[in-house]
């Protein structure tokens, strides 16, 4: 196949969920505005949901480790299962010293969506929206050089503020290309 037919095949299938692709991008902009609103309301919710996954996330891999034959994966499933475990216990009795990690993690989260953005934005280069998605993408690259700089003194605020000021731009860039998906 060629370029163009690919990119046809590609706009076919945005146009046909440009009415998801909107109500995500609503729910992702008003998620945004109520992080930014309350900073470091969201950075607890944050560092405590994260807890409570990896908790979950270790209670199932400690069960399952159980049936895992060899000596070798055995302890690797076992070492994983407790680093899980004691992760998400850390995070639920220490969230504001969690995240600190939380915010490392979130920055290099914010290089791969940047990435993933530049890229889409490029995908949908013909179309007159694209540039909000170039511009979300942009966004996040710059978000995740302001926590690299001011990384560790910033984790207590700014963690919540970046996820809404990220969330907020991808929102609306979401329901700008749903809008032009529309026809």
């Amino acid at each position: 196949m060629n370029t163009d037919t690919n990119k046809s095949i590609f706009h076919g299938r945005l146009r046909g969920a440009s009415n998801g692709l909107f109500w995500v991008g609503l729910a992702l902009a008003a998620l945004g505005v109520a992080a930014i609103l309350f900073p470091i309301f969201s950075t607890l919710v944050a560092a405590v949901l994260v807890g409570w996954a990896l908790l979950f996330s270790g209670i199932v891999a400690f069960v399952c480790c159980f049936s895992i034959r060899g000596t070798g994966p055995f302890f690797a499933a076992l070492l994983f299962s407790l680093l899980c475990l004691a992760s998400g216990l850390f995070l639920l009795f220490n969230p504001l010293a969690g995240a600190v990690a939380l915010t490392l993690l979130l920055g290099v989260i914010f290089v791969f969506q940047g990435a993933f953005e530049l890229f889409f934005a490029f995908e949908m280069e013909p179309l007159p929206g694209w540039v909000g998605m170039l511009i979300s993408g942009i966004i996040s690259i710059l978000l995740a050089c302001l926590i690299a700089i001011g990384w560790p003194a910033i984790s207590a605020i700014v963690l919540g503020v970046i996820l809404g000021v990220n969330f907020l731009s991808t929102g609306i860039s979401y329901m700008l290309a749903a809008r032009l998906f529309r026809g």
